[in-house]
């Protein structure tokens, strides 16, 4: 944001523009969701303190009773000169400057902060979270590091205004939670701005992915929709079947599940569309493997922590195909990991959660460092689980999902997510992208049926989605490739 700024400049677009843009940006989202009350805008030292000037000086004039307090020496630059537009009277930061407040403007620090929150700011940030006082943040809450979503003394805001683009503070947890509800403004900063940043991390959405998600046509047929293998575990047979199931409602045009020869009768009952292969032989799954016609390769759920899934684990990655570990098939390699990194030739991708992240790679950093540099150490792309999972490519590119509802946290819904990823790698998906889009997928059936979800109710939600998808894309096609 920093060089985003300095690019405005060069543009043309001062940063007492983009300032008092901003503090517009804030005083109107105020005026949206609440009547004229008492406020009290609290200012740092920076830019942020700008933007919380700015703001007080538009409230007061359209009304509002404003109380103006101030941390540090007054502002310097562009700050200064909003600063100097305030003629009210401007207190010493401390809770004192509370009292009779209903509203909370929180403009002490910004995304930039690299330390954490502490003194008059902390104490009177506290305070105001004590009395249930509603804060507003200008650009994160102040005390949440923009780069991590690190909390260092941040207390919850109800809202926060930032601009241009989101940080990853805004979506990696705990900073997502204290975010409140998010308005991404625009302060004018040009649009081809982007383009010279350049960014590598992004917050999944359709737009990223949406062209290369598989849709299926009329000169279609099965064989051309791909062939999902995976692996079926006993005595625990839940999961793969949750698995092929999500695999075969994302698309998939054929879905066979290699099992032990004593759980063919119990897969085969509960299985009717999906094949059923029985391994009889120690030969019969290599034999499966050299059938160049299944297109993508699953194991993990239910497959169990022993040197057999180890082994036929190791055979998938020797096939160069796009391979899928997940669950069991991380931690069988958890004394080690550098065999599995080794054994990586092709399109892989990891899909631990933060327990099965921690026994193949050091923590060392945010989660989406981790993230990042599990990628690069691996060779794989790394889908690090949970409300905020990330995905990372080896190359560094990163993308953040926000859609993950809470009731998520249910047996079985990790599963899923690993068919639905199988599904579109069957069906030839470029596998960064389809990672992205079966996180999004996960998130977006879970929140078509609410509270009381389980596992089981994901795949059926699918086609709905991938309806409302197929739709869009129509639209966008019948609209010359221009958004509606």
């Amino acid at each position: 944001m920093n060089r985003a700024d300095q690019l405005s400049v060069e543009a043309g677009i001062p940063v007492a523009v983009l300032m008092a843009n901003a503090g517009a940006a804030v005083a109107t989202a105020l005026q949206q969701r609440w009547s004229s009350r008492p406020v009290t805008v609290l200012c740092g030292p920076g830019n942020n303190g700008g933007d919380g000037f700015v703001t007080a000086i538009l409230l007061h004039q359209a009304g509002w009773p404003v109380r103006v307090a101030q941390i540090g020496t007054f502002p310097e630059g562009a700050a200064r000169c909003h600063a100097e537009g305030w003629h009210g009277s401007v207190e010493a930061l401390t809770p004192a400057v509370l009292e009779q407040a209903e509203l909370v403007v929180d403009a002490i620090f910004g995304a930039g902060l690299s330390r954490g929150l502490s003194g008059a700011a902390a104490d009177t940030l506290a305070a105001a979270a004590s009395r249930n006082i509603p804060i507003v943040a200008i650009d994160v809450p102040s005390g949440l590091m923009g780069d991590t979503g690190e909390a260092l003394g941040a207390v919850s805001a109800v809202l926060t205004v930032t601009f241009f683009r989101k940080k990853p503070a805004h979506l990696l947890l705990p900073g997502r939670a204290l975010c409140g509800e998010i308005v991404l403004a625009d302060i004018g900063t040009p649009p081809e701005i982007l383009e010279q940043l350049a960014p590598d991390t992004f917050e999944n959405d359709p737009a990223l992915w949406l062209d290369a998600l598989p849709m299926a046509s009329m000169e279609g047929h099965k064989y051309t929709r791909g062939h999902a293998l995976l692996f079926g575990g006993y005595p625990l047979t839940g999961a793969a079947r949750l698995a092929a199931g999500a695999a075969a409602r994302t698309g998939a045009g054929l879905t066979t599940v290699a099992v032990p020869e004593i759980a063919f009768p119990i897969y085969a009952t509960a299985l009717t569309s999906i094949m059923v292969q029985a391994l009889q032989t120690a030969d019969d799954f290599a034999r499966l493997l050299a059938d160049s016609r299944f297109s993508a390769l699953l194991i993990g759920p239910g497959a169990g922590v022993s040197e057999l899934t180890r082994s036929r684990a190791l055979a998938m990655l020797g096939t160069a195909r796009p391979t899928l570990l997940d669950a069991d098939a991380l931690t069988v390699f958890q004394d080690d990991p550098q065999a599995l990194f080794d054994a990586i030739v092709g399109c892989c991708i990891l899909t631990p959660h933060q327990g099965e992240f921690a026994r193949l790679f050091p923590s060392r950093g945010d989660k989406l460092t981790n993230a990042r540099l599990a990628a690069q150490t691996s060779g794989a792309i790394i889908l690090l689980k949970g409300c905020d999972t990330v995905i990372a490519a080896p190359d560094g590119r990163a993308i953040i999902n926000s859609n993950a509802p809470s009731t998520l946290a249910t047996a079985g819904a990790g599963d899923v997510l690993s068919g639905i990823l199988l599904g579109l790698l069957a069906q030839g998906m470029e596998p960064f992208l389809a990672a992205a889009a079966a996180v999004w997928l996960h998130g977006a059936a879970a929140s078509d049926f609410g509270p009381g979800l389980i596992a089981e109710d994901l795949a059926e939600l699918l086609p709905g989605v991938l309806q409302r998808l197929q739709q869009i894309n129509d639209d966008f096609k019948l609209n010359g490739g221009q958004p509606r």
